[in-house]
């Protein structure tokens, strides 16, 4: 009886370690590979929901379009042939990390900065656009630029580069300013609209979608913010790949027409 019990908990020992080693029973890896994607028939994108003309959710239809859904299906009718074979999460700059390296989407398409930071934990592609942080203020406020803002209270988003950009440029002036974190970009324009914050700060083609009659961009720019698909670090052979694919389109005017076609052309 003892040698049985010996043998069964050896037997459990190894199955544990295998599958402590993220090995499947056939040896391999659970990588996200093109073969993977085409095993599953279906690409999982992880996508902006709140993003006029990149990514925004059609009340009408609850459909998200907009330049980046559009671009991700491009990668979809590549891999599987069909631009609908498409599964989209809603992601914000917090969960997008979390959700790519927990293997829930295969990539991201989501308004995502490029820093050299975020190259050590994450694959970029080259940028498919290019942007530049602003300020979205009230017109009643008066502002005519950063300069004019010390003691300002910014809404920008969580986990996003733009507080230290701004920061950089407002030392220059030798002004002091406040931030106000929130999760997503409506929530920072209703904040505006009720003076729980002086101004909304993020990418300027952003701001563009929520700018209205009471409200103006100041004609600040903060650095430049280029826009990479994203993919789990491990995951060399997809990165590659999609990689390939931004550069070809970059090339042959495919990812411009398309800029052009969402209006985001500066």
């Amino acid at each position: 009886m003892k040698k049985h019990l010996l043998k069964g908990l050896l037997l459990l020992a190894t199955v544990t370690l295998g599958a402590c080693s993220g090995e499947t029973t056939a040896g391999t890896t659970d990588q996200t590979t093109v073969d993977t994607i085409k095993e599953a028939g279906v690409l999982r994108v992880g996508v902006k929901d709140d993003v006029p003309n990149f990514g925004l959710r059609n009340t009408g239809t609850n459909e998200i379009e907009g330049f980046e859904i559009d671009l991700a299906k491009k990668v979809a009718e590549e891999i599987l042939g069909d631009p609908d074979a498409i599964e989209f999460t809603p992601v914000t700059a917090k969960t997008r990390g979390p959700l790519v390296d927990n293997g829930e989407v295969d990539l991201l398409i989501s308004t995502f900065t490029i820093t050299d930071e975020r190259k050590e934990t994450y694959n970029f592609t080259e940028p498919y656009y290019q942007d530049a942080v602003g300020i979205l203020v009230k017109k009643d406020k008066g502002y005519e630029g950063l300069k004019d803002m010390d003691g300002a209270t910014i809404g920008v988003s969580q986990s996003s580069t733009t507080s230290g950009l701004i920061d950089e440029e407002a030392e220059q002036y030798g002004i002091t300013l406040k931030y106000s974190e929130f999760a997503t970009y409506p929530e920072i324009k209703a904040a505006l609209d009720s003076n729980r914050v002086d101004a909304f700060s993020v990418d300027r083609s952003i701001l563009n979608g929520y700018s209205d009659d009471s409200t103006v961009i100041l004609p600040d720019r903060f650095g430049t913010q280029d826009y990479g698909a994203v993919t789990k670090k491990t995951n060399t052979e997809l990165a590659e790949y999609l990689n390939d694919l931004v550069n070809g389109w970059l090339d042959d005017g495919t990812i411009d027409a398309m800029i052009a076609e969402w209006g985001l052309s500066e």
